[in-house]
């Protein structure tokens, strides 16, 4: 089984961080005023989330990477699948208790709701 290489290409060339990135700012853009609890708390967390993403990002770039060998088509497909795992890490590291952020984020947006 083969794909062609046009369609392999899409998808290394796809910026997968900016669609989370649009969904939550598009989300901090709505009226929270009518949001239950719950729904107030997941836009906290997602939060969170994105915003660890992002310092695994920074840290990331710290770290020298070696290119010695590898074709275009190798470093995007790396790419992928690091910006994936930053995801996928960022997320887990905020399920439970998290670092707190979006706890904090939470009680100041009740505090600023009424809720």
């Amino acid at each position: 089984m083969s794909l062609p290489i046009d369609s392999l290409n899409s998808l290394y060339n796809t910026n997968y961080t900016t669609g989370g990135t649009n969904s939550l700012e598009e989300t901090l853009n709505t009226d929270l005023s009518k949001a239950t609890e719950d729904e107030l708390m997941d836009v906290c967390k997602d939060f969170e989330a994105y915003f660890v993403e992002q310092m695994f990002k920074a840290m990331q770039k710290m770290v020298p990477e070696s290119s010695e060998g590898k074709s275009a088509s190798t470093k995007q497909l790396q790419d992928y699948y690091k910006d994936e795992m930053l995801k996928n890490l960022a997320e887990d590291s905020t399920e439970g208790s998290g670092l707190g952020l979006a706890q904090t984020l939470y009680e100041q947006m009740k505090r600023n709701y009424n809720l």
